[in-house]
């Protein structure tokens, strides 16, 4: 690899600065595409029209939003910013279902299916420990994980996409244990109708 400038930590190599470059453009379809989908408003009065656990069955998406519109708008890891499934979490380095979180896929698999007009993405995050490219597939992997215990539990493999956001959207940002296992998440986002 030929060296090309001066960077942050000493001399940027051609490949880092591809990668950086691939990066950006992908960040950047990614905000295109959240501010191309199309979105209902919220009621005027947040009790009318809401189905079981306070959710309103019109803007179902809105319940908890995508981690990258949370990041947007300064929500992510607020309070209520959750939406009606629950996030599931990994051990270091790993992308394997732990058996408190398959309880949790259960109870999401549950609401899936007596909601059987929406549609989930599922985020995979990471802590900030290992590169961006191997943050991002070990994220696509988790988000996968779930997808597949999903499938099993009976939820349309259809009615399930995927993303992976790697070490990019931080829940926590402090730089510990106690924080890094906030961080290494999937993160469940309703959709709405198919």
């Amino acid at each position: 690899m030929r060296q090309i400038r001066p960077g942050l930590h000493g001399w940027a190599n051609e490949m880092n600065a591809w990668s950086l470059g691939r990066w950006v453009a992908v960040m950047a379809l990614a905000t295109a595409l959240a501010a191309c989908s199309s979105s209902k408003p919220a009621a005027q009065n947040p009790q009318a029209g809401t189905g079981p656990g306070g959710m309103n069955e019109g803007n179902l998406g809105s319940g908890g939003g995508s981690s990258l519109s949370q990041f947007q708008h300064g929500t992510l890891g607020a309070p209520g910013s959750g939406g009606p499934l629950t996030d599931i979490h990994f051990d270091f380095d790993d992308y394997t279902i732990r058996p408190q979180d398959g309880e949790i896929l259960r109870n999401n698999a549950r609401w899936l299916t007596d909601h059987g007009n929406t549609r989930v993405q599922v985020e995979g995050h990471t802590d900030e420990r290992g590169s961006e490219e191997y943050n991002l597939a070990l994220g696509a992997k988790r988000a996968q994980a779930a997808k597949d215990y999903l499938t099993t539990l009976g939820v349309s493999s259809d009615r399930i996409s995927t993303i992976s956001y790697g070490k990019e959207l931080p829940l926590c940002t402090e730089h510990d244990e106690d924080c890094w296992a906030q961080n290494r998440r999937d993160h469940f986002v309703v959709q709405g109708a198919q």
